[in-house]
């Protein structure tokens, strides 16, 4: 329970500090929040659907039929510092601007932090086109300003053999919902061991297998109680479905082995906002409003390479184990099983 309490924690912290100056990039109308939100967001989607291709596989020697492990695994990624910042230049929003008439700076991510504080401008006009109010905010910090530089992922992870050189892996998050952050992850995967078609005699002693992982991740934020923005229904969604497909090789041995791999990684991630908004413009005489449903959302699609060196420790029906994916969004892994 308590790493399922770090992830919330984490995801609140992340979705929290999206939320603080939405009410804010709105006003600038849907296009320009939709380009900063995009750039500031990526980096974590991205980054989710690394972590969560990690960890899958701690042997390329499979279960026999029938046998089984249940393991619970951690993942850390770690944030690269082209990860925590973006390029703004107002030269590509319609209504957006710096005071110091500046065109171009670099800001923070989901990832990052701005320090000082990064202050833009925009001029909301009401409905009529008759009133201009100029109005000013900071943009959204990131982790960083928590002083939080990884992305954690906890997760139930099963693997059983199912016929001759092929088990069936699972893995699971339960769907947690705590003060307004929900998340859920599934995850289904098929590992063969190539090496059980050879004599012994053929290869060294070790085993060769490929494995195919899909898993998919459910995450959502409601603020619609926060009292920070006007309208009904305000929330984050973000739905991700991750793909790995990994050659493996470790030895086999009785206690300790070694083991190492190369996978492809490649997801996609949707990132809505949903709900209704409302900007106010104009003086207070003659105030109108602009109200936006479910005003966007953000697609993202990442791919890449990654490499695997780890060990596991087998103590009769215990096993321990850490490894390390080099990556993109390079991963730090580790978990413990008991099976037979």
């Amino acid at each position: 329970m308590r790493a399922c309490s770090i992830v919330i924690l984490l995801f609140s912290a992340l979705f929290a500090h999206s939320q603080n100056q939405l009410e804010d990039l709105l006003a600038a109308g849907i296009e320009d929040a939709q380009r900063f939100s995009k750039g500031y967001i990526t980096p974590a989607t991205e980054g989710i659907i690394f972590n969560l291709s990690n960890g899958w596989i701690q042997s390329a020697k499979v279960k026999e039929p029938l046998k089984f492990e249940v393991s619970f695994v951690g993942n850390t990624t770690f944030v690269k510092d082209e990860k925590k910042s973006f390029t703004l230049n107002t030269a590509d929003y319609n209504n957006l601007y710096f005071r110091d008439e500046s065109a171009v700076k670099n800001v923070a991510t989901a990832f990052g932090e701005n320090s000082p504080n990064i202050r833009v401008y925009a001029i909301v006009t009401d409905d009529t086109g008759l009133f201009e109010e100029e109005v000013e905010f900071n943009l959204p910090q990131g982790l960083a300003s928590e002083n939080l530089n990884f992305l954690p992922a906890a997760f139930l992870q099963a693997r059983i053999g199912v016929f001759k050189a092929t088990e069936l892996k699972i893995r699971y998050f339960p769907k947690i919902d705590y003060e307004d952050v929900k998340t859920g992850l599934i995850g289904f995967g098929l590992q063969h061991e190539f090496s059980q078609w050879f004599s012994q005699d053929d290869l060294l002693p070790v085993a060769l297998s490929g494995f195919i992982g899909y898993t998919n991740f459910n995450g959502s934020f409601d603020f619609t109680d926060s009292q920070i923005i006007e309208g009904s229904r305000q929330r984050f969604e973000v739905k991700q479905n991750s793909w790995l497909f990994q050659l493996q090789a470790s030895t086999k041995l009785p206690v300790i082995n070694f083991y190492g791999g190369l996978g492809y990684v490649t997801g996609a991630s949707d990132f809505d906002v949903l709900g209704t908004y409302t900007v106010r413009a104009g003086t207070p005489l003659t105030e109108t409003s602009s109200t936006f449903e479910d005003p966007f959302s953000i697609n993202t699609k990442v791919s890449g390479v990654k490499a695997t060196l780890g060990t596991r420790l087998k103590l009769a029906f215990f096993s321990i184990y850490a490894e390390y994916n080099f990556a993109e969004y390079s991963t730090a892994s580790a978990g413990i099983g008991f099976g037979i």
